[in-house]
């Protein structure tokens, strides 16, 4: 595929997601606050379950939740569900186009698995659909019942093992953002699967005059809310291949686990604060899993900087980068994926290579994500004579 209209179809795919997303995101969220919001009218008022006002821009909004009185239904009824649809539509195929369509170049790494990117891709694929699977079974189970803690508890196992066992076959890039994927396709699952066909089946209830089925309406509740909760966990994921400290971490299941807890933790506190229940002391685990990825992810914990050894001279640095780097680094890259130089950054010059000593160091020595999945098979000699010409000392 040409470079250019591969970007441009990466630009597409990456804006509309994100409008999208920002739009599911925003009105999920307006929407748990809005059911927590509501109170009784006072006076009471025929088939008003509860009502808030709102101020927002030049006016004044009262909302109202209603009861629909048999046989009357308004219109027209302004539905939610399109912004989840779209959401996945962009969503995936961007995940094509990255990660499937690119040799493997994001999506493995040979210093994790031997895994080759065919079978890569099977994974990837197979993970989004079995788990979808694995979900909806396990949440219509006897496990869900009575409140469904069992089940929350085994799902919280589930996904722990699952960002383990991806972290280990995966590169932690493609880890992370297939474990974000897995969860936003059982989001837009349990929208079209679970929420929209109870929102039909009140529409249809309405109109024939009949009761709506309570465990349509219970379950579309539930799983609206599980939504909610793992929003700012995916959030976190798709953002994740801007900050190499996570994903290119030794440990990186681990962070990833905890920054998962962080992310729903902070969620639950908003939900509860919203309900008027206490549940402030939810920050104190919140607060003791940030500060483990913190340490985890600075020098005081990695140490990964090479010391020691004698000088190196730049003629071999300037080898290790030649034979490693230029593929893609160059102002006429030969990489047969990136046709123009990643961001922008050459190494062709003496002089370009000593301007970006911190980000040689950064990202060979310490973050160890560079080459990209070690696809040139850079060695750990050679990133020791990077660490020791790149040391503040040594300059």
């Amino acid at each position: 595929m040409d470079a250019l209209i591969r970007e441009w179809l990466n630009v597409g795919l990456r804006w509309i997601h994100l409008i999208a997303g920002i739009g599911w995101i925003g009105t999920s969220l307006y929407f748990m606050w809005l059911d927590a919001a509501l109170t009784k009218p006072k006076p009471s008022r025929p088939s008003v379950e509860g009502e808030t006002w709102l101020l927002h821009s030049g006016g004044f909004y009262l909302v109202e939740r209603r009861a629909l009185p048999p046989g009357q239904l308004p219109s027209p009824i302004h539905w939610f569900k399109w912004e989840a649809a779209m959401t996945w539509l962009t969503g995936f195929p961007l995940l094509v186009l990255v990660y499937y369509t690119t040799r493997g170049v994001y999506l493995v790494d040979p210093a994790v698995s031997p895994i080759t990117p065919g079978a890569a891709v099977a994974v990837g694929l197979g993970l989004l659909v079995i788990s979808c699977g694995v979900y909806d079974l396990l949440w219509t189970s006897p496990l869900a019942r009575n409140g469904g803690h069992a089940a929350t508890l085994v799902s919280w196992a589930l996904l722990f093992a699952v960002v383990y066992a991806l972290t280990r076959v995966l590169s932690g890039r493609a880890a992370y953002i297939h474990v974000g994927a897995m969860l936003g396709t059982i989001m837009v699952a349990n929208v079209w699967m679970r929420i929209v066909p109870a929102q039909r089946d009140l529409i249809a209830a309405a109109a024939a005059g009949r009761t709506p089925h309570a465990t349509l309406s219970g379950r579309a509740k539930q799983r609206s809310t599980h939504n909610s909760y793992v929003t700012f966990p995916v959030i976190f994921m798709m953002l994740s291949p801007h900050y190499p400290a996570t994903y290119a971490h030794p440990l990186n299941w681990l962070i990833l686990c905890l920054l998962i807890i962080v992310g729903a933790g902070v969620r639950h506190v908003m939900i509860a604060r919203d309900k008027g229940r206490p549940a402030d002391w939810w920050l104190v685990p919140v607060t003791m899993a940030l500060g483990v990825v913190i340490y985890l992810t600075s020098p005081a914990w990695r140490g990964t900087a090479l010391r020691g050894g004698d000088p190196v001279a730049f003629a071999a640095v300037k080898d290790v980068i030649d034979r490693r780097c230029v593929s893609c680094h160059s102002q006429t890259p030969t990489d047969d994926i990136f046709r123009i130089a990643p961001n922008g950054v050459t190494f062709d010059t003496p002089e370009s290579i000593r301007a970006r000593t911190e980000t040689i160091r950064e990202r060979t020595v310490v973050l160890r994500n560079m080459p990209l999945g070690n696809k040139t098979g850079m060695t750990d000699a050679e990133r020791g004579v990077l660490a020791r010409w790149s040391e503040p000392e040594a300059r």
